[in-house]
C-alpha cells in the first residue's frame, strides 16, 4: 500500500502494520488502509484515531478497538473468497460499515439509536461507496426480506444468540458476535451447517450491551 506522508496517513500505516502482524486477513488490513477512521469520530478525538483503543462516539456508545474489529472481520472472511450479503448489527459511527463495503458485495446495517443512525448516514453518504443500506430499527430482529446473509457481525453483546439472526443466516453462513455470559463476555463464531449450527469460542470480549427497541 502506498503511503502518503501526513500525520494521519502515517499513523494509519502503522496501525495497518500492527493488524497485519497480528495475523489478520490481508483484505481486512487493506480495508483499514482505505477507510479513514478519523472521519468517523469527533474531531476532538482525531489525534487518537489510529491508536488501538476504544473511543466514545456519543449516546453512551463506543467505537471498538481496531484490533477487535479486524479480528471479527477476519473471522467473517475465514476460508472464503468473498462475502455477498452481510448484516451488521449496530451501525454506530459507521466505521465498521465503511470497512465492510470493501469486503462484501452489499452491507445491510441496523442501528437502534436514532441520533447515531443520522450521524452514520451523513458520514457514509460522503464516502463514495454505494453498496450499503442503513436502517433504524431493533437489532434483535435483524433485517428480513432481503434474502439470507453470508455473514452477520454484531457490535453489541446480547445475553443469547437471537433466533432472528440464525434464521436470516444462509446455509454455510457465519455469525461473529460478542456474547454476554453475565459476569464476562466471549467473542464467538457460529457456523451454519445443514445439520445445525456449530459455535466456536474465540476470545474475551468487552462490548456495550445489545438492547431491544429503538431509541429516539
Amino acid at each position: 500500500m502506498a503511503v502518503i506522508r501526513d500525520a494521519n496517513s502515517e499513523a494509519r500505516h502503522r496501525l495497518c502494520q500492527k493488524l497485519e502482524s497480528q495475523g489478520n486477513d490481508s483484505r481486512v488490513v487493506e480495508a483499514f488502509w482505505k477507510v479513514a477512521r478519523h472521519h468517523f469520530i469527533e474531531p476532538a478525538l482525531a489525534f487518537r484515531a489510529y491508536e488501538d483503543v476504544t473511543l466514545p462516539i456519543g449516546y453512551q456508545q463506543t467505537l471498538s478497538r481496531p484490533s477487535v474489529v479486524a479480528h471479527q472481520l477476519t473471522q467473517l472472511l475465514k476460508d472464503r473468497d468473498r462475502l455477498r450479503f452481510v448484516l451488521e448489527i449496530g451501525t454506530g459511527s459507521g466505521y465498521q460499515t465503511a470497512l465492510l463495503t470493501h469486503l462484501c458485495t452489499r452491507v445491510y446495517s441496523v442501528e437502534r439509536i436514532e441520533g447515531l443512525y443520522k450521524i452514520a448516514s451523513h458520514r457514509l453518504a460522503g464516502m463514495g461507496q454505494r453498496n450499503f443500506r442503513l436502517r433504524l430499527g431493533d437489532g434483535f430482529e435483524g433485517w428480513s426480506g432481503v434474502g439470507r446473509y453470508d455473514g452477520i457481525v454484531a457490535a453489541a453483546s446480547p445475553g443469547h444468540i437471537p433466533e432472528a439472526w440464525l434464521e436470516q443466516l444462509s446455509p454455510q453462513g457465519v455469525l461473529v458476535m460478542p456474547l454476554d455470559l453475565g459476569n464476562s463476555q466471549r467473542m464467538i463464531r457460529v457456523d451454519n451447517h445443514a445439520d445445525g449450527a456449530k459455535t466456536t469460542d474465540l476470545a474475551t470480549a468487552n462490548f456495550v450491551p445489545c438492547l431491544s427497541g429503538v431509541q429516539p
